[in-house]
């Protein structure tokens, strides 16, 4: 599905970010002493020099309600006015209530209809996308979008191929309604899932098909990933999508300002950058830092790419995700910082 608004103007504003992560580094030497790996090869692999991890205390709401508070004391914007809370997870609280229900409970917004929303590494830009919509539909004025994931919580750390890889983070953004001659919003999303792929990146068990208590072993709870098959598509869509959503636009990859995508591994990032001609510059990472928190990934390297300087308001964005499902999904927004104003 492509969607663009062929010049005309827009009203939904990406007015705000923020981020947080968990105290706990764990660094590739930590790692060489639980598998059969070694600094060089993970970071050789993956680009990955430490990660975060989760307070054994910490699930996902609890990293979204800090990342979100701060998005929203960034915009100046009181908990009553958000009008929809929007958390992008794949490894939420509990299966029910949604984690989005018990954030906007934790941050006061009584006023805000909740749900979580599943779509594993592109959830975040999901979100932007259903955000925008509901703006831009009238239904509300200020959105909060949460990407909040605790993934070492599923993820076997005896398993070399995903232990390394995945770790904990939060990431979000303020979505609100502007004037449409004064700002540009959000010019175009793309957004793809191919069912096909599924099996290459999933959890078997703790859904309806396969309940945690019927499952055959311990393994059947945790990630299991077909690294190859998943490099194989991401560079593949980040590609693609990125053409799609251009040539949808009228715009040129030199129109871009910086280009954020889902921080799953350098590898992927490089040969898409190199395919699409990105220079290095305007192409922001900080998987090094963190590793792949999935559906955090992105607005947590935005909030980064914000304070080292990296992001200014009126940069053209070009902000792109990929994962499980197989998914993915990609936007083109202005960043338009704002302090958000109550109705008259």
């Amino acid at each position: 599905m492509i969607s663009v608004r062929n010049g005309r103007p827009g009203r939904a504003r990406l007015a705000a970010l923020g981020a947080y992560v968990p105290d706990r580094v764990v660094t590739n030497a930590e790692m060489e002493e639980r598998v059969d790996t070694s600094d060089g090869w993970i970071v050789t692999r993956s680009g990955i020099r430490e990660r975060r991890f989760a307070a054994p205390d910490q699930a996902s709401s609890d990293l979204g309600v800090v990342a979100a508070e701060r998005a929203m004391a960034a915009a100046g914007v009181p908990a009553s006015a958000i009008d929809m809370v929007i958390v992008a997870t794949a490894t939420p609280d509990h299966l029910f209530p949604s984690t989005a229900v018990l954030l906007a409970h934790r941050i006061g917004a009584r006023n805000a209809g909740a749900y979580d929303l599943l779509a594993a590494c592109s959830g975040f830009v999901y979100g932007l996308a259903q955000a925008s919509a509901l703006v831009e539909s009238g239904i509300a004025r200020t959105v909060l979008v949460v990407g909040a994931e605790a993934l070492s919580r599923l993820t076997d750390q005896t398993d070399r191929a995903t232990c390394v890889i995945f770790a904990d983070g939060a990431g979000a953004a303020v979505v609100t309604s502007a004037d449409p001659g004064e700002v540009t919003g959000f010019l175009g999303f793309e957004l793809g899932a191919d069912g096909r792929g599924a099996e290459h990146l999933l959890i078997p068990a703790g859904g309806s098909r396969m309940p945690l208590a019927m499952a055959g072993s311990p393994a059947d709870g945790y990630i299991q990933m077909n690294g190859t098959e998943v490099f194989r598509f991401a560079v593949r869509v980040m590609v693609e999508s990125t053409e799609r959503l251009l040539a949808a636009t009228g715009l040129g990859i030199d129109d871009i300002d910086l280009i954020v995508a889902h921080q799953a591994n350098v590898r992927i990032l490089d040969h898409a950058a190199e395919r699409l001609g990105i220079p290095s510059e305007r192409l922001f990472s900080n998987i090094e830092r963190y590793g792949n928190t999935s559906s955090a990934s992105i607005p947590l390297a935005l909030t980064e790419a914000r304070d080292a300087g990296r992001l200014s308001p009126g940069d053209l964005l070009l902000l792109i995700g990929f994962g499980g499902g197989l998914t993915w999904a990609s936007t083109i927004v202005r960043y338009e910082p704002a302090t958000w104003e109550p109705d008259e």
